[in-house]
């Protein structure tokens, strides 16, 4: 393979390392570049587009093995809807994570709104936090 783009020209390029660009290849994300006469990697130059995609996927919530099963599946002559339904299931995971954030931000706000100033020794007349009222003796023997 003569024409292509080096290692460092894609990475650049991309926006990322050339460790990156490797591990991508090792993961089968890339497939295995061409080599120059003189051993470089040489890739295509739509590798570059394909790494924005990856990229992208990433910034959407997808992992390196979703992403990498959505170029598998994009690869075939006849893809299915695969997208589309892990596009819905990641909006039902993020949808659950923003309610488990939301209800950790209440949470810290009624602590901040007490005015808890410790985690075993809280001051305050309505601690929020239940578990504040478990016994903190020390076992026997323990220095206090």
């Amino acid at each position: 393979m003569t024409g292509g783009l080096r290692s460092g020209e894609v990475a650049e390029r991309a926006g990322l390392n050339i460790q990156t660009l490797r591990y991508y290849e090792r993961r089968g994300l890339l497939a295995a570049p061409g080599r120059s006469p003189g051993g470089h990697r040489l890739y295509p130059p739509d590798t570059v587009a394909l790494l924005g995609v990856i990229k992208a996927a990433q910034r959407l919530g997808f992992t390196l093995d979703e992403v990498a099963d959505l170029l598998h599946t994009g690869r075939r002559r006849h893809p299915g809807r695969d997208l589309r339904r892990r596009a819905q299931d990641k909006i039902a995971e993020i949808d659950a994570r923003i309610a488990d954030l939301t209800a950790i931000r209440g949470a810290l706000a009624e602590v901040v709104d007490a005015r808890c100033d410790s985690l075993t020794d809280c001051t305050c007349t309505d601690c929020p936090i239940p578990f504040l009222t478990i016994s903190t003796r020390r076992p026997a023997g323990e220095p206090a």
